[in-house]
């Protein structure tokens, strides 16, 4: 478990990262959710898969990257 652990999160957060400096795509904060959502999913499946559950990761991810990209302000 140990080991999973130290592989997965730095690349998640270098994941949730990424995620957020790109939500900001978009001209209104409806748009941005949307890019933000989609771009989080596909991260999240891609880090998701490595632990072994993609579905749970693109959940994950799609959840946060449509926060992150409706919450930006331009």
């Amino acid at each position: 478990m140990e080991d999973v652990t130290m592989t997965v999160f730095p690349r998640l957060a270098a994941a949730l990262v990424l995620t957020l400096a790109v939500a900001a795509c978009g001209s209104s904060p409806g748009s941005r959710a949307v890019s933000g959502g989609l771009l989080g999913a596909g991260t999240g499946a891609a880090v998701g898969s490595l632990s072994g559950d993609a579905g749970t990761g693109a959940l994950i991810g799609g959840g946060l990257g449509a926060v992150g990209g409706a919450a930006t302000a331009r």
